[in-house]
C-alpha cells in the first residue's frame, strides 16, 4: 500500500483500532513500562498543566492519559476515531465525569476538528498515535486554530529513527581486552522514505495495524508548516538495569544507549 491509498488506510487503521479495543484495553490498562517509564515523565513536565486549563486529547485510546489529565484539575476532551476504544474509555472512566468528556473524531478530518471550536484549548495531546494517522497535516493546521494564543501542543511517537519497520535487533559478542561481552544494538534501513508497514503494538492483538514511518524532517515539518515552532524535546531509552521482558532483544535494560521514543513540544510561532 502506498501513500496515495491515504483514504484506505485510513478505513484501515480504524478497523483494526475496533477490533483491537478489547484486547488493547484489557493489556494496556492504565498504563505499562512504556507509558510509566519513557512517555508519561516528560508528557507531564511539558504539558505543564494548570488547574482549570482545557486539554484536547487526541487519539485517546482507551482514556488513560485522559484521566491523569483530568486527575490533575485540566478540563478535558478526549476524542478517537474508534466507537470501540472510546467506548472502552468511558467504561472506565468512573472519577472526573464533569472535567472529561469522550467523542469519537477523526483526527484526519480538518472540517470536524475545527468544530470543536477555534481558540478553545490552552494545550492538546497526542500520545503515541501520530504514526498511526495516515496523514497528520490537517491535524497539525487545525492545532494551530484550536489553540489560545501561546497554546502548546505535546506528543510521543516510537522513535522514527531507531523504532521503526525497518529496524532489527542485533545481539553480538566482542572480545574486549580477552573478555567477551555482549554488544546490543539495531540496524536501521529505509529511514528517509516515508513508508507505511503493518504491525502488531503488543504481541497478540487480533489484527496487524499500519505504522507509518515519518523521517524527523517529515514529522516536525508539518508542525513548522502550520505555524508551530518546536520549543521541548526529550528522547527516553529504559534505565541499564531495567527488566528485558519477554526476550534479550525486547526494549529494556539492554537498549539503554538507544531511545524507542521521542516526546515533543510544539508552540505555536509568535
Amino acid at each position: 500500500m502506498g501513500w496515495d491509498d491515504l483514504a484506505q488506510a485510513n478505513e484501515e487503521t480504524r478497523r483494526a483500532w475496533d477490533e483491537n479495543a478489547a484486547f488493547w484495553d484489557e493489556r494496556m490498562g492504565e498504563g505499562n513500562d512504556f507509558v510509566e517509564v519513557l512517555t508519561w515523565p516528560p508528557t507531564e513536565r511539558m504539558l505543564a498543566l494548570e488547574p482549570g486549563e482545557r486539554v484536547l486529547d487526541i487519539a485517546c485510546g482507551n482514556g488513560l492519559t485522559s484521566r491523569r489529565m483530568a486527575a490533575m484539575g485540566a478540563e478535558v476532551v478526549a476524542t478517537d476515531f474508534s466507537e470501540e476504544m472510546i467506548a472502552h474509555a468511558r467504561r472506565r472512566t468512573t472519577g472526573h465525569e464533569d472535567r472529561l468528556r469522550f467523542e469519537v473524531l477523526d483526527a484526519t478530518d480538518e472540517e470536524a476538528l475545527l468544530a470543536l471550536g477555534e481558540g478553545q484549548f490552552d494545550a492538546a495531546l497526542c500520545a503515541m498515535a501520530l504514526f498511526d494517522m495516515a496523514e497528520i497535516d490537517p491535524l497539525l493546521r487545525s492545532l494551530r486554530r484550536l489553540l489560545r494564543p501561546g497554546g502548546r501542543f505535546v506528543f510521543s511517537v516510537i522513535h522514527p529513527c531507531f523504532n521503526n519497520a525497518h529496524m532489527a535487533q542485533m545481539a553480538e559478542m566482542e572480545d574486549r581486552e580477552g573478555e567477551i561481552v555482549t554488544v546490543y544494538s539495531i540496524k536501521i534501513y529505509g529511514y528517509m522514505t516515508p513508508s507505511v508497514a503493518r504491525g502488531a503494538a503488543i504481541p497478540g492483538q487480533p489484527k496487524a495495524q499500519l505504522y507509518f514511518h515519518r523521517p524527523l524532517q517529515v514529522l516536525l515539518g508539518a508542525g513548522f508548516r502550520a505555524g508551530f515552532v518546536l520549543d521541548d524535546l526529550e528522547e527516553r531509552s529504559f534505565p541499564p538495569d531495567h527488566p528485558q521482558g519477554r526476550s534479550p532483544l525486547a526494549w529494556g535494560g539492554n537498549y539503554s544507549e538507544i531511545p524507542p521514543v521521542l516526546v515533543a513540544r510544539l508552540r505555536q510561532a509568535t
